[in-house]
């Protein structure tokens, strides 16, 4: 005998009316920051051999990495480091059975983001 299925149900689910608790919100950025952290390395590489294949190269290279844009990704990319990082940690402390509990891991998404603020804030101190 099959079960019968809740027709309540919705079809479409949509994600945007969804509220997500802040450690689902911490988690997801967590993957965003290691997408960002990929795109990142190619960027670094790139500038890496630009640098390297000659002196009209390292110029361009100092000329990109002073431009809006150039410190932009720079800063992007080392918020997204010390995220991923901060974000690691807390999820190496799950693995080991600490902060579990809903309001413990609320408690720990909201140093990880107050953590990452004071990140952000410390790299564009530094860029600028």
């Amino acid at each position: 005998k099959r079960p019968t299925l809740n027709k309540n149900r919705p079809i479409n689910l949509n994600l945007t009316s969804i509220k997500f608790p802040l450690a689902a919100i911490a988690s997801i950025s967590h993957r965003i920051t290691g997408v960002i952290l990929f795109l990142g390395v190619a960027f670094l590489l790139y500038l890496l051999q630009t640098s390297l294949g000659s002196e009209a190269g390292f110029n361009l290279t100092v000329q990109l990495s002073q431009t809006f844009v150039g410190k932009l990704l720079i800063w992007l990319i080392l918020v997204s480091i010390g995220y991923h990082l901060l974000a690691g940690v807390k999820h190496l402390m799950l693995d080991l059975g600490w902060g579990e509990t809903k309001a413990s891991s609320e408690r720990g998404a909201k140093a990880l983001l107050a953590s990452s603020l004071v990140i952000a804030i410390l790299a564009s101190v530094w860029i600028l």
